[in-house]
């Protein structure tokens, strides 16, 4: 089974404490790449554990290759909705770029995406997620044969994302939009948003969570996300906007 949560699997921590009552990790500076640990205890003489909170570079030692758990997106093959047969194909930039970049101009896209304008702008986005190590896979979005949305699944864990978070270990997360106006505002989204994250869960049995982070102000993305399984966990400041903390938990996936 894979940690529940940024502390599991750490065991208890031997500590000791020093003259004013401080307590620190027996692992000090030079033998330990994150340093010392001190925590104020108001009963140096107790017995207890430290909780600890771990950066992502931590989880990034122990996760393998960033990309690995990813790497075999394209073959997650199709799924069925009650609108289709779905699946998520993973960007051909020479073929896929047009569409993309139509997308992206769309007004109501481009006000929360910020990717509006020259084609090469869409591209540049694109391009830095295929060059590098996997990490974050952008794909179309199939349904019954026809591409109408585009995705970005990503290592969550691993994200800029994870220090705004209580992030674990293999926390996978996605961002999506729904490419045609047509196809917007019918409950298209929430059912594509819960076979995607089932999809994620059931390919990745390491991954615990699927979380994403909309924009407060993009009211249908909350309202999607909640419907298609998603407890909302917190608003979380980000670079550039104020966000709606969505996930997706594996032990409740029955129940949502």
């Amino acid at each position: 089974m894979p940690p529940t949560d940024a502390s599991a699997g750490t065991g208890p921590v031997s500590a000791r404490t020093d003259g004013a009552g401080h307590r620190a990790d027996t692992a000090g500076p030079r033998n330990s790449r994150f340093g010392r640990l001190t925590v104020q205890d108001d009963d140096p003489d107790s017995e207890d554990t430290l909780e600890l909170s771990l950066p992502a570079q931590f989880f990034a030692l122990y996760a393998g290759a960033p990309g690995a758990l990813l790497s075999r997106l394209a073959t997650w093959g199709p799924v069925t909705t009650r609108a289709g047969s779905f699946r998520l194909a993973p960007v051909r930039l020479d073929q896929d770029l047009p569409i993309v970049h139509r997308w992206m101009n769309d007004p109501a896209v481009a006000r929360f995406w910020e990717l509006a304008g020259p084609r090469n702008r869409t591209e540049e986005h694109l391009r830095a997620q295929l060059h590098d190590d996997g990490r974050s896979v952008p794909c179309l979005g199939v349904l019954d044969g026809t591409p109408m949305s585009y995705w970005e699944v990503y290592r969550a864990d691993l994200d800029p994302l994870a220090h705004h978070y209580p992030a674990r270990p293999y926390d996978i997360g996605i961002h999506l939009l729904i490419g045609d106006a047509a196809d917007r505002s019918r409950g298209l989204g929430s059912a594509l948003l819960r076979a995607v994250a089932d999809l994620i869960l059931d390919r990745c049995p390491t991954c615990a969570r699927v979380v994403s982070e909309p924009d407060l102000r993009n009211t249908p993305s909350v309202a999607a996300f909640l419907s298609a399984g998603f407890r909302y966990a917190a608003e979380v400041d980000l670079p550039g906007k104020r966000a709606a903390l969505m996930i997706r938990d594996r032990i409740l996936r029955d129940a949502l």
